[in-house]
């Protein structure tokens, strides 16, 4: 029996089985199973490394986005809308039938905009090549998901299963789990919240791990009623990265409603109570501009200026939020902060301008900078 063949068992077997306490136990094992299959099955071959992909696209910008769809959703159009390509628009499926990259430019930085081929139902698969442009998904800082207003919002499930089938976690956070194996002394796990520790021992047997440590850090408080089961998921996933660290990435996602110009104003009022939503007409370019600054805010960026002693203020150097004086060296050169005694800033994050700083002071967007190094 090939991987696919189990893997659709599995999910078969688990739309079979009712959840309740007697059955918990059941299924997380089979969730374990069916995420080890899913990782093998979607590992690149040896051959397709050496070969490469047409789907894949060299990284460019400070930030990549990936507009991801089921076909002929306005993908395209508002590609071209955005960036300096030009992919191709037509009224019919399939259209865009590789990676189409383009460059948008917003706050005197680039970030790179990625035209993925529309997927199906059974993309994590294979199916329409969803393999290779589910891979490229996952190299993505941010995943725009396209959907058609014109068109019932449940096609949205299957592009989230599709997603979270290859490992892609979408507007979620990092579980803070530490996982560490050891060669002796059987299964540690510290949590400060009830959790059966015979169904986590046999999620461990699943993966062949005899001997390890489990801190469960986070605080499941928010999840009263499925606390447990948030645990396996977490726990989970964070044995297929002990394993495999590329397995399961961590994807803020922007739900974009396109097409409004053809629905009631009713119908958009429904369709917008879908969280992170954002209403779209790409072909009359409604929304384009505000677009824009909500990808940037998404992005969760910060624009620092360098201000070299008796020169003139540089492009800016972008930064995740809440980045540190020592973020701001390192982004430079990787010695710099060693070599930083202390800094002048100027802009929001201080008090007066300008004001010395240590270097774990924390920057906001637009701060001018100076840094002092050490005098030999």
């Amino acid at each position: 029996m090939s991987n696919v063949e189990r893997i659709n068992d599995i999910k078969n077997e688990m739309a079979r089985t009712q959840k309740n306490k007697a059955t918990a136990h059941h299924l997380a094992l089979l969730k374990a199973r069916l995420s080890k299959l899913t990782r093998e099955l979607i590992a690149p071959s040896k051959s397709a490394k050496k070969k490469g992909s047409f789907f894949e696209v060299r990284k460019s910008g400070i930030a990549r986005i990936g507009f991801i769809g089921f076909p002929s959703v306005g993908k395209s159009t508002l590609m071209n809308q955005l960036t300096n390509a030009k992919s191709v628009v037509a009224e019919y499926e399939f259209t865009t039938l590789k990676t189409v990259p383009g460059i948008m430019e917003m706050h005197q930085t680039k970030l790179q905009i990625l035209d993925l081929p529309g997927i199906i139902k059974g993309a994590s698969l294979g199916s329409g090549r969803g393999k290779q442009v589910l891979s490229v998904a996952k190299t993505c800082n941010l995943l725009v998901i396209v959907l058609d207003s014109t068109k019932s919002l449940t096609g949205l499930t299957t592009i989230k299963e599709e997603l979270e089938a290859v490992g892609i976690r979408l507007n979620k956070e990092k579980p803070k789990i530490k996982f560490s194996t050891r060669e002796r002394g059987g299964v540690n796990l510290i949590s400060s919240i009830k959790i059966d520790e015979v169904v986590i021992r046999d999620i461990l047997k699943e993966y062949r791990i005899n001997s390890c440590e489990i801190i469960i850090e986070k605080d499941y408080s928010h999840n009263v009623n499925d606390a447990e089961n948030e645990i396996i998921d977490d726990i989970i996933d964070t044995i297929e990265m002990h394993i495999n660290p590329s397995s399961i990435v961590y994807i803020p996602c922007l739900y974009l409603l396109n097409k409004v110009d053809k629905v009631s104003l009713a119908e958009l009022e429904v369709m917008c109570r879908l969280r992170n939503s954002f209403p779209i007409s790409s072909y009359h370019a409604w929304g384009i501009e505000r677009l824009k600054d909500r990808i940037w805010k998404e992005l969760n960026l910060i624009r620092i200026f360098p201000k070299p002693k008796n020169m003139e203020i540089g492009d800016p150097v972008v930064l995740k939020r809440n980045s540190t004086v020592a973020d701001f060296c390192d982004a430079i050169h990787k010695n710099m902060k060693e070599k930083v005694t202390y800094a002048w800033v100027w802009g929001a994050s201080v008090k007066h301008n300008p004001q010395r700083v240590g270097k774990e002071h924390v920057l906001c967007d637009g701060d001018v900078i100076q840094v002092v190094k050490q005098e030999l």
